[in-house]
């Protein structure tokens, strides 16, 4: 393996202590859609209320603006926190408008579960009202020029194939994951080949019409034979995990999936999460835990080994973008077409203190 990707992912950062960060309750302008309202509590900082989604915003931008330096072409997607895409009006709360610098930094969108899948597995989406307003979003999406792409969860094939049927009727890109998301180790059962499957070569975002997601590639066996058996597939994008167990994919490795089994190119992305710091990845130093570095904040509910970060914090912000020895920087020296950021939606927690997914809004 190339002694560079090596050093871009293993070597260690130095970091400097961040600034203690008071919170106090009280209320404070977010950007939600109009007929939103939530109870805060705001951060504040050396005399400045935080905005949440604006301070994420700002650091999907910064990577943006990072990668595109270094490959003009890098595509990035951003997952989950639609909400990002519109800003309240100041003079007026009950108007929103789209964010538009945040919306030119990114190429695409990706909804999980939008019709299958939350709150159970295989089962139509529960919450009609918050279905409806996420579709307001990826509509919104659609029209200002971003790629939305949908991962529902089921099964059965009547469901899968209905899943197929709607997500693609409204125009977006569609993938039914066959496994909860920690499951997705393993290629889909069915269909046995990938919806719309096409011959030609993607080159770009605009272009794909299928897509397939590894979570976990450990099942596959070695990294060669991963590699090979997705690489024996037709799907016009493949959105994998940089590593694969404890080590980055190899050069060669990303070069394999760049092409499907007929031998046109195909989109090869990698998935990061940027909300969250994971203890058993390589930026990871022994004595960091909760509250230590400041900005480690809560574990992950669920995963014990994951923890909400402050997002905000320079010292984070430096090891996910801005140098040569970010996980971005690694990601495109590892020669990937893009990358999916996940953890947008950590936001909420900071908002609420409580975890996506617990006391939904309305």
């Amino acid at each position: 393996m190339c002694r560079s990707l090596i050093a871009v992912f293993v070597a260690s950062l130095v970091l400097a202590a961040g600034a203690a960060v008071a919170q106090e309750k009280g209320k404070v302008r977010i950007q939600l859609e109009p007929t939103e309202k939530e109870e805060i509590a705001p951060t504040v900082r050396r005399g400045l209320i935080l905005d949440y989604r604006e301070e994420m915003r700002k650091f999907v931008q910064s990577i943006s603006t990072f990668a595109r330096k270094h490959r003009p072409n890098f595509v990035l997607i951003a997952e989950n926190g639609l909400d990002l895409l519109v800003k309240r009006q100041e003079d007026d709360e009950t108007k929103s408008n789209p964010a538009r610098t945040y919306i030119r930094s990114i190429d695409g969108i990706i909804q999980k579960a939008l019709f299958y899948g939350d709150p159970e597995f295989g089962k139509p989406f529960a919450n009609k009202d918050k279905q409806k307003r996420l579709l307001r979003l990826t509509a919104q999406a659609k029209s200002n020029g971003l790629k939305v792409l949908i991962i529902d969860y089921a099964k059965t094939p009547k469901v899968v194939d209905e899943s197929y049927r709607i997500i693609a009727a409204r125009g977006y890109i569609p993938f039914v994951a066959h496994a909860a998301e920690a499951g997705l180790n393993s290629l889909p059962p069915y269909p046995k080949r990938p919806y719309m499957e096409n011959p030609r070569s993607i080159s770009s975002l605009k272009a794909v019409k299928n897509f397939l997601r590894i979570v976990d590639s450990t099942p596959f066996g070695r990294q060669d034979e991963y590699t090979l058996k997705l690489h024996d597939t037709n799907y016009d994008m493949v959105v994998v995990d940089v590593f694969h167990g404890r080590l980055p994919l190899s050069k060669q490795a990303v070069e394999t999936l760049k092409y499907k089994k007929i031998g046109a190119r195909r989109l090869v992305l990698a998935q990061l999460d940027i909300g969250a710091a994971a203890s058993y990845l390589y930026y990871w130093k022994p004595r960091w835990r909760e509250g230590s570095p400041l900005w480690i904040s809560a574990p992950a509910r669920g995963d014990p080994d994951k923890f909400h970060v402050e997002y905000w914090s320079p010292e984070w912000q430096r090891i996910i973008t801005g140098n040569t020895q970010s996980y971005i920087y690694g990601i495109i020296d590892q020669g990937f077409d893009g990358a999916v950021l996940g953890g947008l939606d950590v936001y909420r927690f900071f908002e609420t203190g409580r975890e996506k997914g617990e006391e939904e809004e309305q």
